[in-house]
C-alpha cells in the first residue's frame, strides 16, 4: 500500500501562497535550477515577467518573451508527476503517475478474448452488435453465480475505500480478490483499459483509473467492478463516502443518494415488456426533483457472456431505445447523477470522463435479470455490505425548516 505524502512545497509565484505541485519552469530545467516549483500553468504565466529575472542565462532572446508552457517533472521525493499539466481540468482532481505496472493473471484462470490485444472481437460481431440474447437456465446461473462474486469483491474493494490509502491499492485490492475467485478482471485490458477496477473520485463520472492519489477526508468514490467467471461477466458498481466529511456535506449527500434513488425508482419498472426508453423518464424525473442532471453520454447494457452487448438503456427522459425487456435477458442499469451540468469532458488518458463544470457526480449499478412476473437483482447487497443510504445532515435539514418558516412568515 502507497501511503507516502508528497513533499509539500511553496508554489514559486510572487502573488500566490498556494501549495506548489509538480510543475516546473522548463527553463529553470534547463539551467540545472531544481526547485523551480508552481502550482498551476495559469499562476506560472501570471509570474512569467517576473520569474523570468532568475534565469542566469540570457542566450535564448524569445524564450525571455513568450512564456513556454510548464513541464512536469517527477516529484524528487516521491517520483509522483502530472502527466498532463496543461491539459484545462475542470474541477480540483488531479491525475497522479505513474501508474503501477499492469497486474498479471494466471493462465489457469480463463481469459476473455480481448485479454491480450484489448479487441472484444465478439462483441463487434454482427451478433455481439444487434442481438439480444435469451439466457436458458444454465446460463441464468452461470450469471447469478459471477454476479454474487462480483458483489463478494466489490463490498471488499469498499471496505478497503478509507482516508490515506491510493486508488491503486484499491486495484490492487480488487486484483487480488479476483484471482481468489478465479475470476479475471473484466476492464483489464478491455478496450487497452489498463486496470482492474474503475475508481471514480468527485467530478470522475465514470472510467477513472487508479493512480497513486491518495483518498482525503470528504471524498465521494465509485467503484465499478465486473468479473468474468464461467464465461460471463457481472457488472456492479456504487458510490462510497470516504471519512466523515462527505456525510456531513449537503451536496455530497444529496448527489449520491439521488443516484441511488434513481437506480431505485428505474427497478421498479422492470419486466416482462417494458419499454427499455422508459426507465429514463423515471430517472430524469427523480434526479430533476432533486435539482440534479443526469448525464447522457453513457448507458446501460446487455451483459451476459459479452461485457457490452444490446441493448442500449438511456437514463434520460425522452430518449429513443428500442426494444422491450423479455424473460431471461441480463443488463444493466447504471445512471449517472451530477450536481451542476450534465455534460461531460475526458482527460488525454482517453478514459476519464468528468462533469464539465467541475462538479461532483455519483453513479450505482446493478446487473439484472428479467423474470416472468418482474426483475431479479443479481448483482444484490448483502446484510453486511458496506455503504448503504446516508441521511441528509441535520444542518442542512435545519436549514430548509428554517427557510421554510421563513416563508410562511413572510406570506
Amino acid at each position: 500500500m502507497n501511503e507516502t505524502p508528497a513533499a509539500k512545497r511553496k508554489c514559486m509565484g510572487n502573488d500566490c501562497d498556494n501549495e506548489a505541485g509538480s510543475l516546473q519552469c522548463p527553463t529553470c530545467l534547463k539551467l540545472g535550477m531544481k526547485d523551480s516549483y508552481f502550482c498551476s500553468q495559469d499562476c506560472f504565466k501570471r509570474n512569467w515577467s517576473s520569474h523570468k529575472s532568475v534565469h542566469k542565462s540570457q542566450s535564448n532572446f524569445l524564450s525571455n518573451i513568450i512564456t513556454p508552457k510548464v513541464v512536469s517533472e517527477p516529484d524528487p521525493d516521491t517520483g509522483y508527476f502530472n502527466p498532463f499539466p496543461t491539459f484545462p481540468y475542470t474541477g480540483s482532481l488531479r491525475p497522479v503517475y505513474p501508474l503501477s505496472e499492469r497486474r498479471a493473471v494466471p493462465k489457469s484462470i480463463p481469459h476473455p478474448d480481448y485479454w491480450h490485444d484489448g479487441n472484444p472481437k465478439s462483441e463487434r460481431t454482427f451478433n455481439g452488435r444487434t442481438k439480444i440474447q435469451i439466457l436458458n437456465k444454465e446460463e441464468q446461473e452461470g450469471m447469478r453465480k459471477v454476479c454474487r462474486l462480483a458483489r463478494e469483491v466489490l463490498d471488499i474493494a469498499a471496505a478497503a475505500a478509507r482516508p490515506g490509502v491510493t486508488t491503486d491499492y484499491i486495484d490492487e485490492i480488487v486484483h487480488k480478490a479476483c484471482l481468489e475467485r478465479e475470476s479475471y478482471p473484466s476492464p483489464l485490458n478491455y478496450c487497452h483499459f489498463p486496470k482492474s477496477v474503475c475508481t471514480s473520485p468527485n467530478e470522475v463520472i465514470c472510467h477513472g483509473i487508479p493512480d497513486q492519489r491518495v483518498l482525503v477526508d470528504g471524498d465521494i468514490l465509485n467503484l465499478d467492478v465486473t468479473l468474468y467467471h464461467g464465461g460471463f461477466h457481472g457488472d456492479i458498481n456504487e458510490t462510497y463516502y470516504i471519512g466523515e466529511k462527505s456525510k456531513a456535506d449537503p451536496d455530497s449527500v444529496r448527489v449520491v443518494e439521488t443516484a441511488r434513488e434513481c437506480l431505485d425508482e428505474a427497478i421498479k419498472l422492470i419486466k416482462p415488456g417494458a419499454l427499455f426508453r422508459d426507465y429514463g423518464n423515471v430517472i430524469e424525473k427523480h434526479a430533476k426533483s432533486k435539482n440534479c442532471s443526469v448525464v447522457k453520454t453513457y448507458c446501460g447494457h446487455g451483459i451476459n457472456s459479452l461485457f457490452h452487448c444490446p441493448p442500449n438503456v438511456p437514463h434520460y427522459a425522452k430518449n429513443k431505445a428500442v426494444g422491450v425487456a423479455k424473460e431471461g435477458m441480463c443488463f444493466t442499469i447504471e445512471p449517472m447523477i451530477a450536481l451542476g451540468t450534465h455534460r461531460d469532458k475526458t482527460w488525454p488518458d482517453d478514459w476519464t470522463s468528468v462533469t464539465q463544470d467541475g462538479k461532483r457526480t455519483a453513479q450505482f449499478e446493478h446487473t439484472f435479470l428479467v423474470t416472468a412476473d418482474g426483475v431479479e437483482i443479481l448483482t444484490a447487497r448483502f446484510p453486511n455490505s458496506p455503504g448503504g443510504p446516508q441521511p441528509m445532515p441535520a444542518e442542512a435539514n435545519g436549514e430548509k425548516a428554517g427557510q421554510a418558516k421563513d416563508k410562511e412568515a413572510a406570506a
